[in-house]
């Protein structure tokens, strides 16, 4: 095999390992009143106690408003759509990828400004940070290597 051709693998598994996490991401957005009921059946939490029972009455007296998060995980799932342009041709589409860890970054001014707005805990905000944060990562990786393979001679 090739250097180009197990770099070209390497960029795959990445995107793949990526692709997934943002539809599990999506997909777990759906669910959310009974994500946390198992949840607050698992962890005895003040502020996931209090999130549950707003999903519930919201759920009871106004499920219109979760339709909300329905769309925040179609959100998820269409991104992920076009991380497979970065499959098909990752030299010509690093912008997706770039696009992407923009994205990231714009996690934590989004949660630093957000979260005290709605009343959200700081320590919950640093953990939706934390996404942005780790999120970026494969995407580092994933620029790191498409420019080597551009480097490349084809």
């Amino acid at each position: 095999m090739s250097e180009r051709s197990a770099l070209q693998r390497r960029i795959r598994a990445w995107l793949v390992l990526f692709i997934v996490c943002l539809v599990l991401s999506g997909l777990t957005a759906f669910p959310l009143v009974s994500e946390l009921h198992w949840a607050n059946a698992l962890v005895d939490n003040f502020w996931l106690r209090r999130v549950g029972d707003g999903l519930e009455q919201a759920d009871a007296q106004y499920p219109f408003l979760l339709y909300g998060t329905d769309w925040l995980a179609f959100a998820h799932l269409v991104i992920a759509v076009f991380f497979y342009g970065v499959h098909r041709d990752p030299v010509r589409n690093i912008w997706i990828v770039e696009a992407g860890m923009i994205a990231c970054a714009g996690v934590i001014p989004l949660a630093l400004i957000c979260g005290p707005i709605r009343g959200i805990p700081f320590w919950w905000s640093v953990i939706d940070m934390s996404f942005g944060v780790f999120g970026v990562i494969p995407l580092l990786v994933l620029r790191r290597m498409i420019k080597r393979l551009e480097a490349m001679p084809a």
